[in-house]
């Protein structure tokens, strides 16, 4: 895990893969509170008989949006953003959804920074990531996603 505590050691990091969080395994019960959450009970989700059945995956499927939502809690498995006042999931850039991730599958998210600014004490950070899918050739989805990090300055 990287451990960063200011602007500058951030940019350090410029053009680089930062890491790859630990697997996590998206499961059944997962899915259904996702789906409690968010009112979307599309049946590919929740009704696991008919998926399996009729399905063109022999399965249930994660939501795109579960997935993508999981990006906070593994980029923090990958990078200590230390030294903050506050910091904003401020938006995503680019995202392709490549491949549903079908129930019991593991991901795990890689990160590289792929440009850092300085925003009058802010520092703004564009994420390329990347989903993986454990035995799966494509990725869950690929982008960009934009944090800003406010740092304690002496």
């Amino acid at each position: 895990m990287q451990i960063i505590s200011s602007h500058a050691e951030f940019e350090q990091h410029l053009g680089k893969e930062l890491g790859v969080s630990s697997w996590h395994t998206i499961t059944q019960e997962q899915i259904n509170k996702f789906a409690d959450a968010t009112l979307d009970y599309q049946w590919i989700h929740t009704d696991e008989d008919r998926a399996k059945n009729e399905g063109p995956f022999g399965s249930t499927i994660a939501h795109g949006y579960l997935t993508l939502s999981l990006i906070p809690y593994l980029w923090k498995e990958i990078v200590d953003i230390q030294n903050l006042k506050m910091e904003i999931n401020y938006g995503i850039d680019t995202l392709k959804f490549a491949q549903p991730v079908t129930v019991n599958s593991r991901i795990r998210l890689k990160a590289k920074l792929a440009s850092i600014v300085n925003l009058r004490g802010v520092t703004k950070v564009h994420m390329g990531i990347e989903m993986e899918i454990e035995e799966q050739k494509k990725p869950a989805f690929t982008g960009e996603v934009v944090f800003l990090y406010h740092f304690i300055t002496a």
